[in-house]
């Protein structure tokens, strides 16, 4: 079956004046030409995302949109007219996000976290920067220490409150933070904590031990990249070992106790000296 909004693996059927009709054994859907590779061969497979046309018609490209069907991503507003706003997908074909799935009032240039999914009653595309009804933390599909993806939804007081596998929602405390995100920016992290009411702490460092072994070969790869020699000791500021490194002083001590017992490194006064093999 054909899925509106994703990718698809279909076969070439044929070739015709106006492009390459593919299919799915099913059914047929077009891939205009200006998107029909220099060489191909009938019967070949061809991976394709599948939309509809300014004619509500299923449509193929081998374009890479920028969102996708049941995710979430950062879209600018192409135009608004009498029904909505028309976001920017990468496509010939903008996004329409009705007033009533906005948020707050889109404003023409600017850019909006915009959740994409597919209108069943209309069999249409749709978007809404109206989030918090598509994440559930009621019943949740990950566990403490697991790797995901996060996508940074908005930015508070308290740290930066995330998106997590584009299901649930997360949030990484800003004194945990030591680079510079921006919402829609789209990361891995881990679970750090869940708590009884379903909410989850996230942190983008590996929990535990893994986590620590994990920042030593960061710490001895910046050593072997500063010619052996880091200026960071027990004594260093935060501020200065998030700079150099992006982790807290706390995991810094961890992992520089980890290669000093592996006999990795040597620590001074000044810093810390990575040991010859």
């Amino acid at each position: 079956m054909i899925k509106i909004g994703d990718d698809n693996t279909l076969r070439i059927a044929r070739s015709t004046s106006i492009g390459l009709y593919l299919t799915d054994g099913e059914k047929d859907i077009l891939l205009p030409n200006k998107y029909v590779p220099k060489q191909y061969e009938i019967d070949q497979e061809l991976v394709v995302f599948v939309y509809l046309d300014q004619e509500e018609r299923p449509v193929a490209t081998t374009l890479e949109p920028y969102i996708y069907r049941d995710e979430f991503a950062l879209l600018k507003v192409s135009y608004i007219n009498q029904y909505g706003a028309f976001m920017d997908m990468g496509l010939e074909k903008d996004l329409f996000v009705p007033f009533r799935e906005q948020a707050r009032p889109m404003k023409e240039g600017h850019y909006y976290l915009i959740y994409m999914s597919l209108d069943e009653k209309s069999n249409r595309l749709v978007g809404s920067s109206r989030l918090n009804q598509f994440l559930d933390n009621s019943t949740l599909t990950v566990e403490v220490g697991e790797e995901v993806e996060l996508v940074v939804s908005h930015i508070t007081d308290l740290g930066i409150n995330v998106i997590i596998n584009d299901k649930h929602k997360g949030l990484i405390y800003k004194n945990e933070v030591y680079e510079d995100l921006r919402t829609g920016d789209r990361v891995i992290g881990y679970i750090k904590s869940i708590r009884p009411d379903g909410k989850i702490d996230v942190t983008r460092q590996k929990v535990g031990f893994d986590g620590v072994l994990t920042t030593a070969n960061a710490i001895l790869e910046a050593l072997e990249d500063n010619n052996g020699f880091l200026g960071l000791t027990d004594n260093s500021h935060p501020e200065d070992i998030k700079t150099v490194l992006n982790i807290s002083k706390k995991t810094f001590k961890k992992a520089v106790g980890t290669l000093y017992k592996n006999k990795q490194i040597d620590i001074t006064d000044k810093g810390i000296v990575l040991l010859k093999k």
